[in-house]
């Protein structure tokens, strides 16, 4: 997968500095306005099993507490690993986002580092200035449970948490539930999760939502999230979610 188009987080610096650049250095009126930023946040990394030190590391949780800096994910019964799930369709995302003429930050470049950690992927929004971040990721329930669902912060703490962040949640849902996918029957309610116990979540001050797209350890769901038309599947939906929500905030 080509990953040299999509601007990583250490990038993001820049996207701000042009932000706050002079008037005098400010595009003509008639000049096209900058196209939308979105962060998507492929779950995990490939490297963090090798760095249990770095990834258990305590950092803040948004509300007072702390958690892990990361964790290294589920897997499917056969060993198709979350982290790999993730970037795979984060790629696919961007692909489908920067057709569209949105510019895509990715908060990890490919899928064989470490971290970073959920508090910063959780700030990643807003040096980026971003119009809405992605966390991409797949659960690991137990066999018999199946489906995806959306979470949120909630209670918020912040502006773009009280409203804009649930309706991101709910463009996902649906474009999920239009791309033939099922609600989760095991986590939340018809398809959305609000969440106060996410990190990556509740230190977001730009619209943010998390998809968790199937159990990775049921075995229907497992086969759709380990081949690349099932991926294909979900990069599609959640492209559809994100430029549904761009287009009712444009």
């Amino acid at each position: 997968m080509r990953t040299s188009r999509w601007a990583p987080l250490a990038a993001a610096a820049a996207l701000t500095a042009v932000a706050c650049s002079p008037a005098d250095a400010a595009p003509p009126p008639d000049a096209a306005p900058p196209p939308p930023v979105v962060v998507l946040d492929p779950g995990h990394n490939g490297g963090n099993a090798s760095a249990p030190t770095e990834i258990r590391r305590a950092v803040p949780d948004g509300r007072g507490g702390e958690k892990a800096c990361n964790t290294t994910g589920t897997s499917t019964d056969a060993g198709y690993p979350e982290h790999a799930f993730a970037f795979d369709v984060a790629g696919r995302v961007a692909a489908r986002l920067e057709a569209a003429g949105v510019r895509v930050v990715l908060t990890r470049p490919d899928d064989h580092g470490v971290g970073p950690c959920v508090d910063e992927r959780g700030r990643a929004g807003e040096p980026a200035g971003a119009a809405a971040v992605v966390s991409i990721h797949a659960d690991g329930a137990a066999h018999d449970a199946s489906g995806f669902h959306v979470a949120y912060s909630d209670p918020p703490l912040s502006p773009a948490q009280a409203g804009p962040a649930h309706a991101l949640a709910t463009a996902l849902r649906d474009a999920l539930r239009r791309g033939g996918f099922p609600d989760s029957d095991y986590i939340g309610r018809d398809g959305l999760s609000p969440r106060a116990d996410l990190a990556g979540l509740n230190h977001a001050t730009r619209p943010t939502a998390l998809v968790e797209c199937a159990n990775m350890r049921n075995p229907d769901e497992a086969a759709v999230v380990s081949s690349p038309e099932g991926r294909e599947r979900y990069a599609a939906a959640i492209a559809d979610g994100v430029l549904a929500f761009l287009d009712r905030n444009a």
